[in-house]
């Protein structure tokens, strides 16, 4: 299929409706070894709406890497490689856990790409999360396809963390936490949790964090620095991947209105990159 043909799917849409079940919520605070568990009607803590609205599609229906079969509402890109590279977020009212929540998708840009490494294909969805008919979070998220890089291809160099982070959390992602996120949020992907086809198909040397999770602990990073207060606006981007078993740390510096924030990994790269905005 050509980058022309695929531009059918922009405008594609759908919706999706499900409950904030508390027990899909207790059960992410167990995950993140929380003290506190939001309760119902309590305020859905920021990026934890990721546990909800994902597909579990029939065995049949998984492709090779544990993602569901090329096609459907995303476009049936043909690079092998598919990953969720950053968003931005809106959060305009709190989602109640206990609520019902419609979320409405729809595809708004399909763009081809020449990287370092070979071809990239974005596609940019956008969603909004409603409940009792007023709107609480607006996300445009970026997935990307890729080529595999060639056999014995070495990586190009990371780039650098920041310096000067005025606050700094640590976090070491063993390969139970990366199960159970991928169990909690319905996400197949083989890189985060079978260790021989993470090395021997893609190439890595360990279990793959998830992107939405080290956003979702960056956003709680975010509220604790700031001694709670409201995230209005959040941004994020994957510049490198996380590991299992390899401590990183959050990061973060004062900017304008809001925190720049970013994971540090333990060679100092640059693992995500994030901006924060909050209500004054």
């Amino acid at each position: 299929m050509t980058e022309h043909e695929w531009g059918a799917w922009i405008g594609r849409s759908e919706s999706r409706t499900e409950t904030i079940a508390p027990d899909r919520v207790a059960a992410l605070a167990a995950t993140l070894d929380l003290d506190e568990v939001p309760q119902p009607g309590a305020a859905l803590p920021p990026g934890w709406h990721w546990l909800f609205f994902n597909p579990f599609v029939r065995r049949r229906e998984i492709g090779s890497d544990g993602h569901p079969h090329r096609g459907g509402f995303l476009p049936p890109v043909p690079l092998p490689r598919r990953m969720w590279a950053g968003g931005r977020l809106e959060y305009l009212a709190d989602i109640p856990v206990g609520a019902t929540v419609e979320k409405r998708s729809e595809i708004t840009a399909i763009d081809r790409k020449l990287g370092k490494r070979g071809e990239l294909v974005f596609v940019t969805v956008r969603h909004v999360l409603s409940t009792g008919g007023a709107e609480c979070i607006r996300e445009e998220q970026d997935i990307v396809y890729r080529t595999a890089p060639a056999p014995g291809a070495p990586a190009p160099p990371p780039e650098p963390a920041p310096a000067g982070a005025a606050a700094v959390e640590e976090i070491t992602p063993d390969p139970v936490l990366l199960f159970r996120y991928s169990a909690l949020t319905s996400n197949g992907h083989r890189i985060h949790y079978d260790l021989p086809y993470a090395r021997e198909e893609e190439g890595y040397p360990n279990l793959v964090v998830h992107g939405p999770l080290t956003a979702t602990l960056l956003q709680g990073f975010a509220m604790r620095s700031r001694g709670g207060a409201k995230l209005v606006r959040f941004a994020f981007r994957g510049v490198s991947p996380l590991f299992a078993d390899q401590p990183f740390r959050l990061e973060a510096m004062p900017e304008g209105e809001g925190l720049s924030l970013w994971a540090r990994g333990p060679e100092g790269e640059l693992a995500m990159r994030a901006e924060a905005i909050f209500r004054s």
